[in-house]
């Protein structure tokens, strides 16, 4: 235990130290350093490969299930979107030091506010391996130093791809130390990263499971970007396109289905065709997905393959291809369900009625809504973001998709000529 907090201590001091000169680098040095990165993964992709089959080997091995092994596994295609990940946030305008606001006072001071990096930005994360790269690349875009502690299952994979990340700094003569991973699976340095590291950590990020997440919220010491789980909707609307609600749903729901931005619900309109729900259902039943509906469901469809769904399933995150359905009053039925049901990450509606569509973006109060689009848009790469730290489902600070905007923070500048405050 000693040799862990010194450890972290140690990782502490050097990041606080890294992110003060981090914070002054102009932005053609830190994307040299993320264009080096990407070079780096595409070059060393067979050991990254290579690293990630040791992983997976270890995590079969440990009954890991279906969704966290899709997390974990790597394959040349993801490695490449590592890649064009980090080349993507190189490209996108350095926020630190973009002037937000601008004004001149009565007596003649001139006041902005100014984007600056939050200090050092601690993540723990689970199984992805991805992670470790888009982590990395934000927080150094951001101008942030970086304490990355990774899940001992992705241990060898996590190595793989910091070391393309040093590789990185160092071609750009940036410190080693604005990227950190924790060289320790010992759970004990995660208790220190969020009790025992307030001098040094600024901001903590969770990516993982539940369980996880809730614990950094509890147990932290300083303030946590993070959502608690993304128990996401489908709405189908009686003035539906019924190909287009079929692709959407289908999409929402089994395009991935561990990640946040899967689809567990699936709500239609009590006054859509029958056709529509029969359409819609049928498609994920033929695509091998169980779906757990309610008894007005059931029996507007009388389909044996229809499980009965429990008040419990209208709760459940299952990251599995299962779903909940049921049938709703409307529009303002469905927005009833999610207010009741949902986690306020993201929800979809598919209508043909552009009123309908508004009602239902106005008044769900969650992070991300959507009209005629899947759940699985709910990413930052897909935002234009080149990647994302996390999805964020606070009210404050940070909403949705984190990327490099949402890593700084602001600071007031006040320009005078001599000014000074009256009696």
């Amino acid at each position: 235990m000693t040799e862990v907090r010194e450890l972290m201590q140690q990782l502490g001091r050097a990041a606080v130290a890294a992110a003060a000169r981090l914070a002054l680098a102009d932005a053609a040095t830190k994307d040299r350093a993320l264009q080096a990165a990407a070079a780096a993964l595409r070059a060393h992709g067979p050991q990254i490969l290579e690293a990630n089959a040791a992983d997976m080997a270890a995590a079969r091995s440990a009954g890991l299930g279906a969704a966290l092994l899709d997390r974990l596994r790597l394959d040349e295609r993801r490695v490449e979107a590592m890649a064009q990940g980090l080349e993507e946030i190189a490209r996108l305008p350095d926020p630190v030091g973009a002037v937000t606001a601008e004004w001149t006072r009565p007596n003649g001071l001139r006041i902005q506010r100014v984007r600056v990096p939050l200090g050092v930005i601690g993540i723990i994360y689970e199984s992805r391996p991805n992670v470790t790269a888009d982590a990395g690349a934000l927080c150094l875009k951001s101008g942030n130093a970086a304490i990355l502690r990774g899940g001992s299952e992705s241990a060898r994979s996590n190595a793989a791809i910091h070391a393309c990340l040093a590789e990185g700094l160092a071609a750009a003569g940036l410190p080693a130390a604005c990227i950190q991973l924790v060289p320790t699976t010992d759970r004990a340095a995660v208790g220190e990263m969020l009790g025992g590291m307030r001098e040094f950590i600024d901001v903590l990020v969770p990516r993982g499971g539940k369980s996880l997440v809730a614990r950094v919220q509890e147990e932290a010491r300083v303030p946590v970007i993070a959502h608690l789980e993304g128990n996401c909707h489908v709405y189908v609307d009686r003035d539906a396109d019924a190909r287009m609600a079929c692709a959407i749903v289908l999409n929402s729901k089994l395009r991935r289905t561990g990640v946040c931005g899967a689809a567990e619900t699936l709500l239609i309109d009590r006054a859509a065709p029958p056709a529509l729900a029969r359409a819609v259902i049928g498609e994920l039943l033929a695509a091998g997905c169980e779906v757990r509906a309610d008894e007005a469901l059931r029996a507007l469809l009388d389909d044996p393959r229809l499980r009965a769904a429990s008040e419990q399933d209208w709760h459940t995150e299952y990251l599995d291809a299962i779903i909940a359905a049921r049938l709703v009053d409307g529009v303002d039925g469905a927005i009833e369900h999610i207010a009741r049901y949902g986690s306020a990450h993201t929800e979809s509606i598919v209508t043909g009625n552009a009123a309908t569509a508004e009602r239902f973006l106005a008044r769900v109060d969650s992070a991300i809504v959507l009209h005629n689009a899947s759940t699985q848009f709910a990413d930052g790469g897909e935002f234009g973001m080149g990647a994302e730290i996390g999805i964020s489902t606070d009210r404050f600070h940070a909403r949705g998709p984190v990327g490099v905007e949402q890593l700084t923070s602001y600071k007031y500048v006040l320009r005078g000529s001599g000014q000074v405050r009256p009696a």
